[in-house]
């Protein structure tokens, strides 16, 4: 089910990054107290209402340069609207409207999306009055808040919530086509890989970083089985987004990503594990997608019969929260190993279909928990009652326990890896929630 897109716009300075970092301390759709999983600034996962969403913060539009002004605004306001599904334009209530304020203004008001002007920096409720002058923008949603202390970001979040479409099922493809996203750093490979595993040249292969902007299906069929690849565009650091097509190709991605049942993380070989690829594997974990981790351009590293266990060694070093996600080195460019890559996919759709029958499952809990039992806190022994599983893709196991403050989240990981050890799981990650017996 596609979550609904939500970009906060701006000129710079007016309080974009505190209301994105007010939004999702507040609400986040899932928390992980697994080390080493990096988040992006740039987004992030969030629910309010019952409804889940994504919130992405652009960074600021600037009108410097007059002469770029028309191309450089106009390209990421378009593509802001294009991708999102409500627009928060947000600006400064202390510094007033100002002139590029009516430049943005200028550009979204064409649009069908909804735009909510989020005036910013209304510290309290005197303070009210000096958002009124802002709707000389001719937008007609205003909503003076206040990102520091919180003031009215409730409301706002009801409003962004009220325009969201209806939520839809599965995607036209059907329940039979796996979805497949490529994700990776700028020149990873990855449309070179789509273009070895579907034997022909149908996706653009280019040695400049971030050729590839848009998110392409591409519907492959093997053997009796479908698969929809799609091809992102290249995620790079945000310090090195100079390009407005750049900042916003991230937004597809996350979107790819979002719609996807699998996502093949392409680490390139010859730099290994970067700072994006923690990022891009961060989010894919977050948003339960089955998961493999794909080492392209193995045909470039010189090597001895110890060169891919120490390659794994240190992935699994720099990725120790995709332990669960199996790891395949490659050659898109040569071939190599590339027919094995299918195989493994069929291997994770089916891990995240398993189901582990109630019986066995506690059996199985029953057992971890007779081996270590929760170690007392502050006096208290937390006990485990009763376990099931309640979802699959991903697996969501629920634990009823007489009290959940007295589980530590380690000892989950200890659960954790029982379940896989019993069941395999395999590049599928696994929910665990804790919930009081009454």
């Amino acid at each position: 089910m596609r979550k609904p897109l939500v970009a906060i716009v701006g000129r710079p300075n007016v309080g974009k990054s505190n209301l994105f970092n007010r939004f999702l301390q507040r609400r986040l759709a899932i928390v992980e107290d697994e080390p080493g999983v990096t988040r992006d600034r740039l987004y992030g996962q969030m629910e309010w209402q019952g409804r889940e969403f994504i919130l992405v913060d652009t960074g600021g539009i600037e009108f410097q340069e007059p002469d770029t002004i028309q191309q450089q605004v106009r390209m990421q306001a378009e593509i802001a609207i294009q991708e999102a599904d409500v627009i928060v334009f947000v600006v400064d209530g202390k510094e007033g409207l100002q002139p590029g304020d009516l430049d943005i203004a200028e550009i979204l008001r064409p649009t069908n999306k909804p735009v909510l002007v989020a005036v910013n920096k209304i510290d309290n409720q005197e303070m009210e009055g000096q958002a009124w002058e802002f709707y000389s923008l001719g937008l007609s949603h205003i909503i003076p808040v206040s990102a520091i202390h919180g003031l009215n970001t409730g409301e706002l979040l009801d409003a962004i919530v009220s325009h969201f479409p209806p939520e839809q099922g599965e995607e036209e493809e059907g329940e039979d086509v796996v979805r497949v996203a490529v994700v990776g750093k700028p020149n990873a490979g990855k449309s070179s890989l789509i273009n070895a595993l579907l034997g022909q040249e149908r996706v653009i292969v280019s040695s400049e970083p971030g050729t590839t902007r848009d998110a392409i299906d591409t519907l492959l069929e093997r053997e009796g089985r479908s698969y929809l690849l799609i091809d992102t565009a290249g995620l790079r650091r945000p310090a090195r987004v100079s390009e407005p097509t750049e900042r916003y190709s991230v937004l597809r991605a996350l979107r790819a990503i979002d719609r996807s049942d699998i996502v093949l993380l392409v680490i390139d070989a010859t730099e290994g594990v970067t700072e994006q690829d923690k990022r891009i594997g961060g989010y894919a974990h977050e948003a339960g997608c089955g998961l493999i981790l794909v080492l392209n351009k193995w045909d470039l590293v010189e090597k001895d019969e110890r060169t891919l266990n120490k390659y794994e060694r240190e992935i699994r070093h720099q990725l120790p929260f995709l332990s669960y996600a199996p790891l395949i080195s490659v050659s898109a460019l040569t071939g190599q190993r590339i027919q094995r890559i299918l195989p493994l996919i069929d291997l994770v759709a089916e891990q995240q279909q398993l189901s582990i029958p109630t019986a066995e499952l506690n059996r199985l809990i029953g057992e971890a928990v007779d081996l270590k039992p929760p170690a007392p806190r502050k006096g208290r022994q937390g006990k485990i009652y009763y376990s099931s599983q309640v979802a699959v893709k991903p697996p969501l196991f629920l634990f009823f326990v007489n009290d959940p403050r007295l589980i530590h989240f380690s000892y989950l990981r200890y659960l954790e890896n029982k379940i896989r050890e019993g069941y395999g799981f395999t590049g599928t990650p696994i929910r665990l929630q804790l919930r009081r017996r009454k």
